[in-house]
């Protein structure tokens, strides 16, 4: 979904991710999902046109959505350690 996604479409997947995962965002976690993202949506974000700048910014939103409504599963080889 992210980069093409419609506005009515983001605006659904959106909804969904607020219902289901009502916790706060780490810093870290957004940081580096911003750092992923597509790097022409980045620099769009930057350009005089407003239409290229809309599309960056849904392309963005878009990849945030889909990183925190499907996290990435842990490594298989990290260690799980108990929590005291």
């Amino acid at each position: 979904m992210p980069c093409g996604a419609s506005q009515q479409g983001l605006r659904k997947y959106s909804c969904f991710v607020l219902i289901r995962r009502m916790t706060r965002i780490d810093p870290h976690t957004l940081s580096t999902i911003l750092i992923e993202a597509p790097a022409w949506a980045q620099v769009g974000l930057t350009m005089p046109d407003r239409r290229l700048r809309e599309r960056a910014a849904d392309c963005l939103a878009a990849t945030i959505i889909e990183r925190l409504a499907d996290p990435v599963s842990p490594d298989p080889d990290q260690m799980a350690l108990p929590i005291a």
